[in-house]
Formats: C-alpha cells, sequence, structure tokens
C-alpha cells in the first residue's frame, strides 16, 4: 500500500509537472513526459493515463470590424465541479504569447478582455489583433488527466483609406503610359476601380460589351494599375480611381486631367533644319574671315603692341638703371 501510494503521488506530481510545461511549449512537454516514463516502469502509468477531450468553438473565422468587439468562443463538456486549467495564447509565425494565463489577461488585451466561461470578449479591436489564437483547457478526473484545445483565426476589418493616384498630366499618341492607384490601410485588400470623365472604365475581359468597345488599355482591379499599350487623342480626360473592400464607405482620390497629344513629326523636321543652317551659316562665316585675313591682322596687331610694351619697358628699365 505504501508502495502505491509513493507511485501515485509521484504519477501526480508527473501529471502537474507535464502539464505545466506545456504551457511553456508542446514540444518541450512532450519531450519531457518521454524522458520520465523511461525513468519509471511501464506498469506505473497504467493508473495514470492522459486522455484527449473534445474542445468546440461557434466559430473558427471570426470577423470584426474595426474599434467594435469580437468573441472567440471555447466550449467543454466538463461537469461544473471539476478543475479546470484555462489558457489562451495568441500564435504569430514562429511566436506563441499568452493572452489568458494564471486567470488574468497579458499584454495589450490586459484591459479590453474579459472572460465568457471558457471563451474571451475583446472590446475595441484593433488590426494588430488579427492573427490565430489557441483555446488550451486542461482538467483533473479520477481517469487522469485530461486535455484538449481549439484554434480560431481572428481578422478584424479595416476600412480602406483615400488612395493615392498617379496620372501624368500629358503624354504622346503611341506611347506606353500607366496610371496607379493604392491605398494600404484596408483590411481585406482593397479592390480599385477607375473612371474617366465619371464613367466607371471596363475591364478588358475579350468578350460581351468590354470586346466591342474596342479597349485599347488592361486596367487590374487587384494592383491599381491602368495601362495604355498605345496611348491615343481619345484617352484624353479627367481621371479618378475608387479603392473599396466591402468595409465602410469606398475612398476615391482627387480627379486629375492627362492631356494626350499628337508628335508634331513636321515641326520636330523644321526645327532640326533651322538648327542645322544656323550652324552652317556659322561655319561659312568662319571661313569668310579666315579668307579675308581678319583673325591675321588681329593676331599681328597683338603681335606689335607686345613688341612696343616690352621695348618700353626695356627703355624704361635701362633709364632707371643709369
Amino acid at each position: 500500500m505504501a508502495s502505491r501510494r509513493l507511485r501515485l503521488l509521484l504519477l501526480g506530481y508527473l501529471g502537474v509537472f507535464c502539464w505545466e510545461s506545456r504551457g511553456v511549449g508542446d514540444h518541450q512537454s512532450y519531450s519531457l513526459c518521454e524522458l520520465h516514463k523511461l525513468m519509471l516502469p511501464v506498469n506505473v502509468f497504467k493508473d495514470h493515463k492522459v486522455t484527449g477531450i473534445a474542445i468546440e468553438t461557434d466559430n473558427k473565422n471570426v470577423k470584426a470590424e474595426e474599434f467594435k468587439e469580437a468573441i472567440l468562443s471555447c466550449k467543454h463538456k466538463f461537469s461544473k465541479g471539476m478543475s479546470l486549467r484555462i489558457e489562451w495564447k495568441k500564435i504569430q509565425s514562429q511566436e506563441v504569447s499568452f493572452v489568458y494565463y494564471n486567470g488574468e489577461f497579458t499584454g495589450d488585451l490586459k484591459d479590453r478582455a474579459e472572460m465568457l466561461n471558457t471563451g474571451i470578449r475583446i472590446r475595441n479591436v484593433t488590426r494588430k489583433d488579427s492573427g490565430t489564437y489557441r483555446c488550451e483547457i486542461s482538467a483533473k478526473s479520477e481517469e487522469g488527466q485530461r486535455l484538449g484545445e481549439a484554434t480560431i483565426t481572428l481578422t478584424v476589418l479595416v476600412p480602406p483609406t483615400t488612395p493615392i493616384c498617379v496620372v501624368p498630366n500629358s503624354a504622346m499618341t503611341g506611347t506606353v503610359v500607366e496610371l496607379s492607384c493604392k491605398e494600404a490601410e484596408g483590411s481585406p485588400p482593397s479592390e480599385y476601380q477607375w473612371y474617366k470623365n465619371g464613367v466607371a472604365l471596363l475591364e478588358k475581359t475579350g468578350t460581351g460589351s468590354a470586346r466591342t468597345a474596342n479597349i485599347t488599355y488592361t486596367m487590374n482591379k487587384k494592383s491599381g494599375t491602368l495601362i495604355f499599350n498605345t496611348v491615343s487623342k481619345n484617352d484624353t480626360g479627367e481621371y479618378f480611381c475608387v479603392a473599396s473592400n466591402g468595409i465602410g464607405l469606398p475612398q476615391k482620390c482627387s480627379m486629375k486631367r492627362m492631356q494626350v497629344d499628337d508628335l508634331n513629326v513636321s515641326g520636330i523636321i523644321a526645327a532640326v533644319v533651322i538648327v542645322a543652317l544656323v550652324m552652317a551659316l556659322c561655319g561659312l562665316g568662319v571661313l569668310y574671315a579666315q579668307k579675308k585675313g581678319y583673325f591675321t591682322k588681329e593676331s599681328s596687331s597683338q603681335k606689335s603692341n607686345s613688341q612696343s610694351t616690352s621695348e618700353k619697358d626695356f627703355k624704361h628699365t635701362k633709364s632707371f638703371v643709369i
């Protein structure tokens, strides 16, 4: 009997030890429990069972608008008198942080959350609250330790902000022109619709009205780009873009005008000819001046002036020496 009691006490200690370690990380807890199993007789663990329990949730994918409340449900079928240990954790990439531990909330939810039985209510949710949450419940019963968990994804919905539109002021016919529209706050990501002179532009689908309209552009509603592969004068107009994601009101950027002009080939040729004529006339003038000896006379006069100056300086120096 004494030996049996000692084994039961040891089992109780091991159950708590594995249970406490589990709050730090699943992989670590299992390795510790396995290590102790190797150190004890197999018949000891026949008296101590760790069984799974069914944990249910009303909604595995919770969506809530920003600054409103979100409820993450976590239900079990234990009797009311059973001793339970409840923990909530948030999983982000490879990091796991406590949300509810040792009977109280931690971190950003400390003053914004409350327990609903074993579920939680988060007030005034923000976009930072989005992520995956895990409810973990453990209980001790006559059969042994019982464990269970449920995973819930919370998505905080955020309306779009005013998008930033880039529209060129002018363009030449036949060139490639790209218009862009983007906003980065909306959740889920926004889709974009371009308008010209107040009329929504059609997507290039190749069928129906879009095909008969002879569309010369490509509009991407996901990225917000509007590309003209060969822009024409008919594309001149007032452009703006609207961003929407089904949350709140759609937002639009200010209207901007794009002016498309033909490439004036004759004007360019005329300008080139005029420049060439001016350069040719300048060259002829230089040649004419050389033939007339203007540059020679000027150089000889400069030489004579320098000689006379040097003679005067010599005389002045000579008289000073005498």
